[in-house]
């Protein structure tokens, strides 16, 4: 040690380069990666990446519209889905799709994009969740307040399971033998059990209102919901809200990245909140990421840590008017880590 410097001096430059370090701008996690151009009308919501295909699979109207992610270029359309909201992938090059719009799952060969089958399901069946140890397809059926359990093989309805209110995402947990859903008007998640296709509990989310996005992080048994204005973390085993942080305003998806211990939730007013887990029980925002308005929900692929999104461009409106979409500008934005 230099013997001009005091240890009183010392101390006070540590202090000096600790504060400066605390004031620096965090580093951008994510950033764009490219744009697919869809077009065409009609509304769209959630997206799904089947990871060692290297395909994206994104809801549109009356159709899925599929993606090769290394090209990020379209390669193909699912038919005949009309209202479709959520798409779900199962061993087999099995796809299972919720058509909303007549109360039906769509059985898909993912080979071929063709329709193999369709279930009947609840009243406008939204998201769709894959339980792997069962194997069964979880068709969430929003305001039918109610679960359509569907054997992933043979396209058999094994259970229907009454819910608590109006189902809106969800979740499996296989090493806790669970499905968790988020019942949007009762800013709570109903908890199934997998083995017995019954509700054995219902856990409040506060302070989390209305929510929309679930993801999960099986290894830790943590649930991530997104509502209102927070994300919260739950113990997937007992319930309890064991941290929360603000996220965007207009949350519809939440995913989790294991990998990175990263849970993000999309939002409408054009971000993404990427939230770093841990240590321990932590949660604390890493980065806000601008997208574009209306764009409220996403996917993550685990392979790539790319995160894929869906938007429109909108006509220019009067204050308090609902803003209208500008014709055949329905497109895919991608975000990649940042090197």
């Amino acid at each position: 040690m230099d013997d001009r410097y005091s240890p009183g001096t010392m101390h006070a430059l540590g202090l000096v380069i600790v504060a400066m370090v605390m004031t620096q701008a965090p580093r951008d996690l994510s950033s764009p990666a490219g744009e697919v151009k869809i077009g065409g009308a009609g509304r769209f919501d959630y997206l799904a990446v089947d990871s060692p295909a290297k395909r994206l699979y994104v809801s549109h109207g009356t159709e899925v519209v599929v993606i090769d992610t290394d090209a990020m270029t379209i390669v193909g359309r699912i038919a005949d889905t009309p209202g479709v909201h959520g798409i779900a992938i199962a061993p087999g090059k099995r796809g299972f799709v919720t058509n909303g719009g007549e109360n039906k799952v769509s059985v898909v060969d993912l080979t071929s994009l063709q329709t193999v089958m369709k279930v009947d399901t609840g009243a406008n069946p939204d998201a769709i969740v894959y339980e792997p140890v069962n194997k069964e397809i979880y068709a969430l059926n929003h305001t039918g307040k109610s679960v359509t359990v569907i054997d992933a093989a043979s396209g058999k309805v094994n259970a229907t399971i009454p819910l608590s209110g109006v189902a809106e995402s969800g979740a499996a947990d296989p090493g806790l033998g669970r499905v968790y859903v988020n019942i949007e008007d009762k800013n709570a998640v109903d908890v199934i059990d997998i083995k017995t296709h019954a509700v054995t509990a219902h856990w409040p989310v506060a302070p989390a209102e209305e929510p929309t996005g679930m993801a999960i992080d099986t290894v830790r048994h943590r649930v991530f919901v997104g509502g209102g204005p927070e994300q919260v973390m739950l113990d997937g085993a007992t319930g309890k809200v064991v941290a929360h942080v603000a996220i965007c305003g207009g949350t519809d998806a939440t995913v989790f990245d294991d990998a990175a211990s990263m849970s993000m939730s999309s939002c409408s007013d054009g971000h993404i909140s990427i939230v770093r887990v841990g240590p321990g029980d932590q949660m604390a925002i890493a980065q806000t990421l601008t997208t574009k308005r209306g764009a409220r929900t996403m996917t993550l692929d685990p392979a790539t840590h790319r995160i894929y999104t869906a938007a429109q461009e909108f006509q220019p409106a009067a204050a308090g008017a609902r803003p209208v979409p500008v014709p055949e500008t329905f497109h895919v934005l991608a975000y990649a880590p940042v090197k």
